[in-house]
């Protein structure tokens, strides 16, 4: 026998006025607490290695952990994701880094639960989580051997884990490059941040660093001078070549939510070695050779190199390399192309390109409709290569040339999460990019 409408109404209004009640009491705690860490005294730092940190090491703009700030809303947390599972109360667009933590109205008293949301072959790392958060106050970079407290050059090359935030809007016009240590993130939500004019971010032979909700453009090459990597060392660096992000011999590297155009050489390249990566959600605009994924066709330590692209935006003036790949296993996935004037994939010695679900929106230009290019190779040499579209949609006469045998070996190593369908492109991608994220409402 049914239940009666009536009943069944009265029961749910009666439910979910209990189940906001419950969220809003719990609000008001976090935000009185949350307010408590902010006004807290910031305790300064001693210069250490990784091996020797102690648990007195503070930065004078660190805090501590905030974690059990928010202890007591954890159920109610755990509620919330498991109604949005169910499809109740739901603000999600079914990405799953966002649908991770964007909900929560509460997102800058527990911003370390981003780190719990990576996803593919980045997806362990951890960055600054197990850290202290410093705040940075100045967008000066009048030293890169000697950087003044409070900069963005401070905090990166510091030893010890730390989650990096920003005191305010600022543009950071780097003079050299700005030389990372491991276990960082770089938090650029609820300031508008730009990395701009000047040198931009070195990853190199690191390990664990997030780099979230960043402006970087219009960086330009550097080098030729000394610049300090952490409190004990500094040492001259050679010309760099303007990338927006370079990795270099790195592993465990998430990007994700930054917006990214108009340098020098590449947005995001990752060489020598570089592996477990992911690329997630940035909005690529005006630029030529947009991704470099390799050292060189002769670097054969590339072989062992993963990394997943996914929900990302390549979307105006973009010219080719979205991305350029060698040797390794790449996943290409859910991503909206919307803009290419030569190629949006290419490469050479024989990497594995799994793409999947991606939307490729080809040019007017009748000769550019291709989606795929090998590089300075043979046909009779890429006929065996491990390239190819599933579920992809293609757009305005684009077409994407597969290669190999399709060995599953070789695709699974080159498979990092489910892929959705490609007709939900448009919605996984719409917060490509920086997002716009204010206290007490959802990012």
């Amino acid at each position: 026998m049914g239940v009666p409408l009536k009943c069944f109404t009265l029961s749910f209004l009666f439910m979910a006025l209990i189940f906001t009640g419950a969220n809003a009491l719990d609000e008001k705690e976090l935000l009185a607490q949350s307010r408590n860490v902010e006004t807290g005294k910031l305790q300064s730092l001693k210069s250490s290695s990784m091996a020797e940190r102690s648990h007195d090491s503070l930065n004078e703009r660190a805090v501590d952990n905030p974690d059990e700030i928010a202890s007591m809303v954890d159920t109610t947390i755990r509620n919330h994701t498991e109604r949005r599972n169910l499809g109740f109360f739901s603000c999600g667009t079914g990405n799953p880094i966002d649908d991770c933590w964007r909900c929560d109205r509460l997102w800058y008293a527990r911003r370390k639960r981003l780190a719990d949301c990576a996803i593919g072959f980045g997806r362990n790392a951890v960055g600054g989580r197990d850290g202290k958060f410093y705040v940075v106050s100045d967008p000066g970079d009048d030293d890169p051997v000697n950087p003044k407290p409070g900069t963005l050059r401070h905090a990166v090359i510091q030893d010890e884990p730390l989650w990096i935030v920003f005191k305010r809007d600022m543009v950071i016009t780097l003079k050299q490059e700005l030389i990372m240590n491991s276990f960082k993130t770089i938090d650029g939500r609820g300031a508008n941040v730009h990395i701009a004019y000047g040198a931009c971010i070195t990853i190199q032979y690191i390990t664990n660093v997030i780099i979230h909700g960043l402006h970087i453009h219009d960086c330009k090459p550097t080098g030729n001078a000394m610049v300090r990597s952490s409190p004990s060392h500094y040492g001259w660096r050679t010309m760099a070549d303007g990338d927006a992000i370079s990795i270099f011999g790195s592993s465990h590297i998430w990007v994700d939510h930054n917006s990214l155009s108009n340098c020098a050489d590449g947005l995001v390249d990752a060489v020598m070695g570089s592996t477990a990566i992911t690329i997630s959600n940035n909005y690529f605009t005006h630029h030529n050779e947009v991704m470099l994924l390799g050292h060189s066709d002769s670097y054969v330590r590339d072989k062992q190199m993963q990394v997943t692209i996914a929900y990302n935006h390549f979307g105006e003036g973009l010219i080719q390399r979205m991305p350029r790949c060698r040797h390794g296993y790449f996943h290409v996935v859910n991503n909206d192309y919307t803009h290419w004037e030569m190629y949006a994939i290419g490469g050479s010695a024989d990497p594995t390109i799994n793409s999947q679900g991606n939307r490729y929106l080809a040019p007017q230009n009748p000769f550019a409709k291709e989606v795929t290019k090998r590089v300075d190779t043979a046909q009779g040499v890429w006929g065996h290569w491990n390239w190819r579209s599933e579920g992809d949609l293609l757009l305005n006469g684009a077409y994407f040339t597969s290669s190999g045998a399709g060995a599953g070996a070789s695709y699974a190593r080159a498979s990092s999460l489910g892929a959705k369908s490609s007709s939900l492109v448009g919605s996984l991608t719409s917060g490509a990019g920086v997002l716009s994220c204010r206290r007490g409402v959802r990012c």
